[in-house]
């Protein structure tokens, strides 16, 4: 018999700007021929994706990054101790650091991750990308880093209005004149911390490509997708697999550049001149994911077996023209759940992890 694999999976965070958990759960759920024990791991009570008991066997509360390294890990080893991690995915930007930090300490409690060095993370930042547009041989739009009002007052020298101001990990807002500019800048500021970019605004339609490489410059699998409708925060709300070699290309461009190790994101333009120009790569899967899994490309699913160290082939084939269309509905729950969760920064719902709960409590 097969052994049972037992995959925590962090960001359930599934809002209007959704974390890439729930998708991410709903592939491995999905995985045919896989016997996963699938654990949520949270960073909030209110998170949604903590109460869809069908996509999560276990959910477990962690502590924020901010609240440092030891916390994280005696947390992780309390969950493994309750539940035997085999892998861990972890699936927001701002937690990255922590994973890589702790890397090693995981892998010597039997739990493994496909993770980035930091000079790999780094590398594909948004204050990086104009190198590796340069690196890797794609159009990127001008930009530049701003550190004060002063210097973001005389930016458009550089980078005319109307242009984007970005954070170091979420969020682009756009700013047609210095004032608009200035509340964006001040905005992603108190959010996330210096350093602040300003991005110029292409005109064009935009594309992303959800992709998986194997860490030696190989791209393992890719799917791209048109976006068809976008929130006021600019995110995703539909959008429809397509057939382009050129968006393949781009993202195996990122791989050989970088040798990236995992999934990633590759958001790029297209512009009136029908170029594609790359304005972002973000460093884990999507929230959009599950659409690789529809299409027939199970991307997490292979992520996984590759954590475990078994070869994969290259995949190319997926179905053009599947489609996703976001829905929001009122998810009702017990309100013992949400005691529980915030009382004990657990919901067991494995019969043998109920059983040994109810007879410690005996």
């Amino acid at each position: 018999m097969k052994k049972s694999r037992t995959v925590a999976v962090t960001g359930l965070n599934a809002t209007d700007n959704p974390g890439p958990g729930v998708g991410v759960l709903r592939c491995l759920r999905a995985a045919e021929g896989a016997d996963y024990r699938l654990v949520g791991l949270a960073y909030d009570a209110l998170d949604p994706g903590v109460y869809a008991s069908s996509i999560a066997d276990n959910v477990f509360m962690i502590p924020y990054p901010s609240q440092g390294i030891e916390a994280f890990l005696s947390r992780i080893e309390y969950i493994h101790a309750a539940v035997g991690l085999d892998v861990v995915i972890p699936t927001l930007d701002a937690e990255l650091p922590s994973f890589i930090e702790t890397e090693a300490r995981l892998a010597a409690m039997g739990i493994r991750c496909v993770l980035p060095s930091r000079a790999q993370l780094d590398s594909r930042a948004k204050m990086h990308l104009g190198e590796l547009g340069r690196r890797s041989g794609l159009p990127v739009p001008r930009e530049a880093v701003v550190t004060t009002p002063d210097e973001l007052s005389t930016v458009h020298k550089k980078v005319p209005y109307p242009f984007f101001v970005k954070g170091p990990y979420y969020g682009a807002t756009l700013a047609r004149t210095y004032d608009q500019a200035l509340s964006a800048y001040y905005k992603a500021l108190a959010s996330w911390g210096p350093p602040i970019m300003v991005q110029e605004c292409v005109d064009g339609e935009e594309y992303n490509v959800v992709a998986l490489g194997d860490g030696q410059g190989g791209l393992v699998g890719a799917v791209p997708m048109k976006k068809m409708l976008l929130t006021d925060k600019g995110k995703g709300w539909a959008g429809i697999t397509i057939k382009d070699p050129a968006l393949i290309g781009l993202a195996s461009s990122f791989m050989k550049a970088t040798r990236w190790p995992g999934g990633c994101e590759v958001e790029v333009i297209r512009d009136k001149k029908g170029v594609y120009q790359l304005i972002e790569v973000n460093p884990r899967f999507p929230a959009w994911v599950h659409l690789s899994c529809a299409a027939g490309m199970n991307l997490p699913h292979l992520l996984v077996k590759i954590a475990m160290g078994q070869k994969v082939d290259a995949c190319r084939d997926y179905a053009v023209g599947t489609m996703f269309i976001r829905i929001a509905f009122d998810q009702t729950v017990p309100f013992e759940d949400f005691q529980q969760f915030i009382t004990m920064g657990e919901i067991l719902r494995s019969p043998d992890l109920v059983a040994a709960k109810a007879k410690g409590a005996a």
